[in-house]
């Protein structure tokens, strides 16, 4: 009886086997439609893959929007970082070309003032509080600066030595409201037509030109340039065009505002000036004709 049960369990496997080879087979024929059993187990598979595909999708795209964030903020902060150097370059490009041009300025000009001994010279330090005042340069006694000498821009005037250093010295500017601080000038004209610079209107940003004889024509427009006579500035250094006529109150002179032709607000490279004893000889003799 157990050898029949034994011989039982073998034949139905083989038939099975059998069922299922013929099933292969006839599965993988080409048909042109399914069965009910393969189109039942076809959709049970898509229905669950529909189920975790969806959540598995999203939990994939969440992940990948983190480091495409994460690389966009990377790219972000390395762009930023080249915006900026960028930047920085461009400041240091026109600085540079800026300091250039002045520089090629104080050349030429260093070249036409060939009757007076020039030393070149950076603007180091200027004081908040007296900004139309005082200015410190980078030269002093060790490089032959001394008191009273003129300092220029290839502008023009734009002060005189006040105190000298052995390294330094600090410029008192044509501006500075100090009593003391006078220049004999004259307007470049027909006839020359002399007075004193002595001042500086701060609400017209222009200087005051005084001493004026009454009788004499003056054009707005002229060129105010420095006489010689008053012993420290060399003659004919441009001081600025003249803006404006007035008479004074008790009409016995006139006084004219004269626009620096100098800006004595954006200093950075200048000139200091030396008279030399010829020169100082020859606005003696001038003054003593006068």
């Amino acid at each position: 009886m157990r050898q029949f049960f034994s011989n039982k369990r073998l034949i139905v496997l083989l038939i099975s086997i059998i069922i299922l080879v013929a099933l292969i087979g006839f599965s993988m024929k080409e048909r042109s439609s399914l069965t009910k059993p393969e189109q039942f187990f076809k959709d049970a598979v898509a229905t669950v893959q529909s189920l975790f595909y969806k959540p598995a999708k999203s939990v994939a795209g969440f992940f990948e929007n983190i480091a495409e964030l994460k690389n966009l903020y990377e790219e972000n902060k390395v762009l930023k970082a080249r915006l900026d150097e960028h930047a920085k370059l461009s400041v240091d490009y026109q600085d540079i070309k800026k300091e250039n041009d002045e520089l090629r300025e104080l050349i030429d000009e260093m070249t036409s003032l060939r009757d007076y001994q020039t030393i070149p010279a950076s603007v180091i330090a200027r004081s908040p509080d007296r900004w139309n005042n005082r200015l410190t340069l980078d030269k002093g006694s060790e490089d032959g600066v001394e008191v009273n000498m003129a300092v220029i821009t290839p502008a023009g005037l734009i002060g005189k030595i006040r105190n000298v250093q052995p390294f330094s010295s600090t410029v008192q500017l044509i501006s500075d409201l100090d009593r003391t601080n006078r220049i004999s000038v004259y307007v470049q004209d027909d006839e020359d037509i002399f007075g004193v610079i002595d001042g500086y209107d701060a609400e017209e940003q222009a200087l005051l030109f005084s001493n004026i004889t009454i009788d004499v024509e003056v054009d707005e427009g002229g060129t105010v340039v420095t006489s010689g006579l008053g012993g420290v500035f060399p003659k004919n250094l441009i001081i600025g065009k003249i803006i404006e006529v007035r008479n004074d109150k008790y009409g016995l002179t006139k006084s004219a505002l004269v626009k620096p032709a100098a800006d004595l607000y954006n200093i950075r490279n200048v000139m200091i000036v030396k008279r030399t004893s010829a020169v100082i000889e020859d606005a003696d003799e001038e003054e003593d004709e006068r």
